[in-house]
């Protein structure tokens, strides 16, 4: 029998082996050696052992036979990759401009085998179901829900596997939909994978699949261990389960006969990766979709401009759900308190006198609350009334944010202080906080409304495991009267017993400096306000505003996402911003100040030489954070229709900064929108 070869990807994070490598198979490994095992190696002049991913089979050697090295052994207890995820990792390496190792260690994040196997936010679910016997009950769909079912499984089943966008008002029974969707593509044999954006929504999310198909569903999220992970991941693998529910990191579940990926929420920023590769799940699940003859399923309330836009040429097939699932549950009323207003009439207080009169009410009448502020801490920040500076992160170009009184915290690197006495610029005595978070909001509604029970959820309140299914069950059993909280608390959950939602500051996300703030700023209200009238007594939403005028604003009052659309649609063509055209932004850090600035702008000057003609160059500009943990950060913004010229700018200045020794004392960043 010919020698057989394979094609390695040597796991280790450096462009110079970001290549593969041809190794003999040793005749005894012949039956365990795939494309994508991982294998161990000897590699470099000292043989040293080291892991990597077989991503080709051959019987034809590459050179002298002879010269080539031979597999050592198959990993223990690896997970395999099939080549469809190969696949996916090289479009990752081409489409993100990451090295293939960064794209195969996405795609295949997990190596360890679990320890114990009792840690499953599945299990969690299970042991609190009431009733395990409703498992596999269907909901009776409405008419409107009926109708988007029977298309796709038309489509579906014809071959017809385009992107489907379904653009549902909160509470119109998109999950329902999911789930309707799902059995027809399990009858089938197939798999499914649901992503959720955020960990907080995952116990509901959860809940209600359990409810309808018990044990054949997984869960990932990033608060499980790699063992865990792991665990979940061969389950999948060897068929022990046909539904993985997670988040942006359940897209690369290994199933073997994947029929139907769905993103709900699929408008938020979390299915954007903040680690290299820089992917955004909705692109990958497109592509995975392609490779695995799957159907691909986007779902939301408020879409993403970029999804909207696709269906607007035929790209994405659009549904729409109008109206809200339950009989008699109707949309909340909304209204918009001009904060300016409150001001002139004396009223200092954060709490508007309509909110505090609704809240009374709500009191009163025994129903639930939810106050949304999108800012953790007690307040904003600390200065001094002397001298007017406010105490900074040493190592972070931000102010520290007061937490509880008495500690400074950075929300970048983590640093903090005890309370000074002192303000630590000029040494006075008249130090105070400025801005309010939900610490404030918490012993302000405590204060304002002492017979309430009040429930706070931000990063501090669920840091530890666990934390966000304690407090959210708590608040959904009638515990609580009040919920206090960040954006956590105003995405995707269903709390029949809130008939009021409160928007104490909807300005705060309108002054980020991005191209998107109008489009997060609606998002964020419309959502809010879809937490009201979920059940079958009316929902009032209040917006608290500076700025009642913006037209993000407006139409999320309205609720009106179409009028939203046309709206920021003139303003990204007006100023040539995606979806109109692509973007590529170029962040260069490090330590050392002169040398980083001194790099971007060698590396600007040469773009503008090579591609200013064809490609619209912005910057180098400061970050909007310039220093974060001693790192300094400058950017390069880069526009143009064509994503194929913004990949070869790319690769062009990645050239250029492999050939460049003083770039090692700093690092690049890509990222292209």
């Amino acid at each position: 029998m010919a020698d057989q070869y394979a094609s390695i990807i040597i796991d280790i994070s450096h462009e110079d082996v970001d290549r593969v490598f041809q190794y003999r198979i040793p005749p005894a490994l012949l039956p365990e050696i795939r494309v994508g095992v991982q294998v161990c190696v000897p590699f470099g002049s000292g043989n040293r052992t080291r892991n990597g991913y077989v991503v080709e089979l051959t019987d034809r050697p590459d050179y002298d036979k002879e010269k080539i090295k031979e597999i050592i052994s198959v990993t223990e207890k690896s997970i395999t990759a099939d080549t469809r995820l190969i696949e996916l990792a090289w479009w990752m390496k081409e489409q993100y401009g990451s090295t293939m190792n960064q794209a195969l260690k996405t795609v295949l994040p997990v190596k360890k085998m679990v320890k114990a196997r009792n840690k499953k936010i599945v299990e969690t679910v299970a042991e609190q179901e009431n009733d395990p016997s409703q498992c596999s009950q269907e909901v009776l769909l409405n008419p409107e829900q009926q109708s988007i079912v029977d298309d796709f499984i038309t489509a579906y089943d014809s071959g017809d596997h385009r992107p489907c966008l379904i653009h549902g008002v909160t509470g119109s029974g998109k999950t329902e939909v999911y789930m309707a969707l799902i059995d027809h593509v399990l009858l089938q044999g197939k798999q499914a994978i649901v992503l959720i954006p955020e960990i907080a929504l995952t116990y509901q999310t959860v809940s209600r699949f359990y409810s309808r198909f018990g044990n054949r569903i997984c869960v990932m999220h990033s608060r499980l261990s790699a063992g865990e992970k792991c665990d979940q991941f061969e389950r999948a693998a060897k068929g022990e389960t046909d539904i993985m529910i997670g988040a942006r990191s359940a897209l690369f579940t290994p199933f073997p006969n994947l029929g139907l990926i769905i993103i709900d929420e699929e408008h938020e920023g979390a299915y954007k990766s903040e680690t290299t590769p820089r992917y955004h799940a909705r692109e990958v699940a497109e592509k995975l979709a392609q490779l695995s003859g799957a159907a691909l399923v986007l779902g939301s309330a408020t879409p993403s401009v970029e999804a909207y836009f696709k269906t607007e040429d035929k790209t994405y097939r659009l549904f729409t759900l109008a109206k809200r699932a339950k009989t008699g549950s109707e949309m909340a009323a909304v209204e918009v308190v001009d904060l300016r207003k409150e001001m002139e009439n004396g009223n200092k207080s954060i709490f508007s006198e309509r909110l505090q009169e609704l809240i009374r009410d709500r009191l009163e009448k025994k129903e639930q609350v939810m106050l949304f502020i999108n800012r953790r801490g007690y307040s904003s920040f600390v200065s001094c009334r002397s001298c007017g500076e406010a105490v900074k992160c040493p190592h972070c170009d931000v102010s520290l944010t007061l937490h509880n009184r008495q500690r400074l915290v950075c929300h970048y690197c983590g640093y903090q202080i005890p309370m000074p006495k002192l303000c630590p610029n000029c040494g006075s005595p008249y130090l105070a906080g400025f801005g309010i978070g939900t610490q404030k909001i918490e012993e302000m509604a405590a204060q304002m409304f002492p017979e309430a029970r009040l429930l706070r959820m931000d990063l501090d309140t669920t840091s530890k495991k666990g934390g966000h299914e304690k407090i959210l069950s708590a608040f959904a059993k009638g515990r609580a009267d009040i919920l206090i909280g960040t954006q956590m608390i105003v995405k995707g959950h269903d709390f029949p017993g809130v008939t009021l939602v409160g928007v104490l500051a909807a300005d705060v996300s309108l002054y980020a400096p991005d191209f998107e703030a109008a489009e997060r700023t609606f998002q964020l209200l419309v959502q809010a306000a879809g937490r009201a009238g979920r059940g079958r007594k009316a929902g009032i939403a209040l917006i608290q505003t500076y700025m009642p005028e913006h037209y993000s604003i407006q139409t999320a009052a309205a609720q009106d996402y179409a009028a939203f659309y046309r709206q920021e649609m003139g303003y990204r063509k007006l100023m040539h911003y995606p979806p109109v055209c692509h973007m590529l932004c170029m962040q260069v850090a490090g330590e050392d100040e002169e040398l980083m600035s001194r790099i971007m702008d060698a590396i600007a000057q040469s773009v503008q030489k090579h591609f200013g003609e064809t490609a619209e160059i912005i910057g180098p500009v400061f970050a909007p954070v310039y220093k974060v943990h001693d790192i300094y950060r400058k950017i390069l913004y880069m526009k143009h229709e064509n994503y194929d010229i913004l990949i070869k700018i790319q690769k062009y200045v990645k050239m250029r900064w492999d050939e460049t020794e003083s770039c090692k004392k700093l690092t690049l960043q890509c990222d292209f929108t």
